[in-house]
Formats: structure tokens, C-alpha cells, sequence
């Protein structure tokens, strides 16, 4: 007996615009993502009581955005960093790899280890300034 997938519909939304990530300051945040990985401040937003939003992203026509949220609170706290258990949670996808890896090591990114080559791609991960993980990737052509 087979089964018969689903229907395909259209999706309800576009696109995944803005990801949250935990971070103990704001301004020490929004530095580092714009002088290592030369990302734009798109927003910088009082909310009031010590709150803001902002956010930054790597070009301000394609791709999510991240929303630097400032941890409140030991839960949250205990989260800087680590946000995904350990894993992977971000991919900065390039279409220089060998460029955008030599320009980030130049402004003292972290690499946890050297570029390789994967079926999807060439791949090395980053960490940002409190150890969240990134690969960064240049996808293969199709």
C-alpha cells in the first residue's frame, strides 16, 4: 500500500527574514558582526527600559537578518553561546569561499577548523564572539 503525499501549496509566507541571537551587550555585539564578519546595521531601535532591537545582516536586500536580543535573566544567559546544543545554527553562504574565509581570518575570526570539501559545498566553521557556530559556505553549483 503506497501512500500518497500531501498536495503542495503555495506557502503562506515568503521568506525567513529575522533570526534571534542571544548576546550579553548589545553594542559589543553589533561591533563584532560589523568589523570581523562586515555585516550592516540595519536597526538599532530604543524599546525602552534598557531594551532595543537590533539588527544587523550581511546585505540589506538578501538573506535573514539577526536580531541581536540582549539575554535577560540566568536562563538566558546560560544560552549565550550556545543556543543550538553545540551544532551548527547559522550559514553564512558565499559565492567566494577562498575571498570571504582569507578576509575573515584577516579580521580575527575564529575558525574551528580547516575549509573542506563536502557534497553540498566547501564548508569551514566560525564562531562569533561567544562561541555560537557558523559555517561558512560556498554552496556547489547545480
Amino acid at each position: 500500500m503506497s501512500s500518497t503525499p500531501p498536495p503542495i501549496h503555495k506557502p503562506e509566507f515568503r521568506k525567513l527574514a529575522t533570526v534571534a541571537i542571544l548576546v550579553r551587550d548589545y553594542d559589543e555585539a553589533a561591533a563584532w558582526y560589523r568589523k570581523k564578519l562586515n555585516f550592516i546595521l540595519v536597526e538599532d531601535v530604543d524599546l525602552g527600559e534598557g531594551k532595543r532591537w537590533v539588527v544587523v545582516a550581511p546585505s540589506v536586500r538578501n538573506g535573514a537578518r539577526l536580531l541581536l536580543a540582549k539575554a535577560a535573566g540566568e536562563g538566558q544567559e546560560a544560552r549565550v553561546g550556545d543556543q543550538t546544543g553545540g551544532r551548527v545554527g547559522f550559514f553564512l553562504e558565499t559565492d567566494d569561499f577562498g575571498r570571504d574565509f582569507e578576509r575573515m581570518r584577516a579580521r580575527g575570526v575564529e575558525f574551528r577548523e580547516a575549509p573542506r570539501e563536502e557534497p553540498y559545498g566547501t564548508v569551514a566553521v566560525f564562531a562569533d564572539l561567544y562561541g555560537n557556530l557558523f559555517d561558512l559556505i560556498q554552496p556547489r553549483q547545480r
